[in-house]
């Protein structure tokens, strides 16, 4: 038996296409170039992330809503203390109540204390300022009315040692008979009971400045 020869110079097409022009693969598509995605657009270039906005610069609280004080951080300081009333009354009462401790060590030792003296000018013009405000007419206030506490004080004094030799009661000796306190006062008054008037103010003047 004889084998039917295949026709001379005929290639075999891999691919199943017919040759063209002596190229097996001429009717093979041609291989894209320049783009591995085919027809897909081109990424955008410069901003890998698309077109979201800028951060925000200089300001990191600018995207935050204002607070309630136009969006500071703190709140205001408040006012500072300036009411001229209250000072002086409030001078007036520790006076008063100064006066009165005074008055009692004093009857109660007998003697007379400088330190005593500065505490009361101290209490005064410290009340004073710390409820009022450190303004001059308060320290000038609480100045007088600490001189006043001293000599209200000594004259309270006086009273209770005269209460005790008389052996009649404090509020008799004070009220019914206060011009001979006061006299007895002026006959024993020397330097150093008038350096302890000036120290209750010169007192009062530091403790204003000390609450201010």
């Amino acid at each position: 038996m004889s084998q039917p020869v295949q026709p001379p110079n005929q290639p075999q097409q891999p691919y199943g296409g017919q040759p063209a022009d002596g190229n097996p693969y001429a009717s093979a598509p041609a291989a894209p170039t320049g783009n591995p995605y085919g027809d897909q657009p081109p990424a955008p270039t410069g901003n890998p992330y698309g077109q979201q906005p800028p951060a925000p610069t200089g300001n990191p609280f600018g995207g935050q809503q204002p607070g309630p004080f136009g969006g500071a951080p703190f709140a205001p300081a408040p006012p500072a203390r300036n009411n001229l009333a209250l000072g002086v009354l409030v001078a007036l009462g520790a006076a008063v109540v100064a006066a009165i401790l005074y008055g009692v060590i004093l009857g109660s030792i007998e003697r007379e204390i400088g330190y005593a003296a500065v505490g009361v000018g101290f209490l005064v013009g410290f009340a004073a300022a710390k409820l009022g405000g450190a303004n001059p007419v308060t320290i000038a206030a609480a100045a007088v009315f600490s001189i006043g506490a001293v000599y209200l004080g000594q004259l309270i004094g006086y009273a209770m040692v005269m209460s005790d030799v008389a052996r009649v009661s404090f509020s008799e000796v004070f009220l019914d008979h206060f011009d001979a306190v006061t006299q007895v006062w002026k006959e024993d008054a020397d330097f150093m009971r008038y350096l302890f008037l000036a120290l209750g103010a010169v007192a009062a003047i530091g403790g204003a400045k000390k609450a201010g």
